[in-house]
């Protein structure tokens, strides 16, 4: 499995985000160039994670984290730039649409360990990412 480019920018951006004074505002074009990411395509994923309690945004100010990052998880942040049906609530072997009435020949295995998967990505922080650098959140998807 892997992680969407969306996803992953967003892990960058906020690990960058981690790293300053907690409630300190960065614009997104600085925080582009500090993750060195597109800053068209970071525009594009932050505000989807400020509709959240992770992330603020204030116009002319930028964005900030509205948490210490210790309490920030890999799994809010992925549920806030995927939407909830992230890799643990769809099939991802064969079909969308695999569910109890149409099953795919691997369902059943996968249901069992879709919990283990979200439980691990819900104990990974925002501070552990900062700290062990984005490969430690792709070991989990990648």
């Amino acid at each position: 499995m892997r992680l969407s480019r969306e996803s992953r920018y967003a892990l960058e951006a906020l690990s960058a985000l981690a790293a300053r004074p907690l409630g300190e505002y960065v614009e997104s074009r600085t925080l582009a160039a500090e993750a060195n990411l597109p800053a068209a395509f970071l525009s594009k994923i932050m505000p989807s994670i400020a509709r959240t309690d992770v992330l603020s945004s204030a116009r002319g100010k930028g964005y900030r984290l509205e948490r210490a990052p210790e309490t920030i998880t890999l799994g809010e942040i992925l549920r806030a730039v995927e939407g909830t049906e992230v890799i643990w609530d769809s099939c991802i072997f064969w079909k969308e649409e695999c569910d109890e009435g149409d099953p795919c020949p691997l369902h059943f295995q996968w249901a069992e360990v879709k919990p283990a998967l979200r439980a691990a990505m819900d104990a990974v922080t925002l501070a552990d990412i900062r700290d062990h650098g984005i490969a430690a959140a792709g070991t989990l998807a990648g």
